[in-house]
């Protein structure tokens, strides 16, 4: 029930993306991806929910062609199936819920 973030393994995704998967339920997975400045995370789509917030920095997010810039405390969602990329104006942490599981993920 409980994990810190020191027992979260990190992982690469890209180069200067790196994802800790910080627990997982039976119908959610919150992780927490860190970007390092000018980092980027490719436009792709995956079958979750995911919504999440930015809780340091600033990023670039696109999601089904709009672009916002979003700052520390901006929240976003993205639907299943909707294309969307991230690219880091700062290096900043962001935190997603993805829903269903995300089993690659775990």
């Amino acid at each position: 029930m409980f994990r810190t973030n020191t027992e979260a393994t990190a992982v690469e995704m890209f180069p200067g993306v790196v994802r800790r998967t910080l627990n997982s339920g039976d119908l959610a997975t919150l992780i927490e991806v860190t970007l390092a400045d000018g980092a980027v995370v490719p436009g792709h789509t995956h079958p979750h929910e995911q919504v999440g917030y930015v809780a340091k920095g600033r990023v670039r997010f696109e999601i089904d062609g709009e672009v916002r810039e979003l700052r520390a405390g901006d929240s976003y969602l993205v639907p299943g199936g909707v294309s969307h990329e991230v690219t880091a104006l700062e290096a900043s942490v962001c935190i997603d819920c993805f829903s269903p599981v995300r089993e690659e993920f775990l």
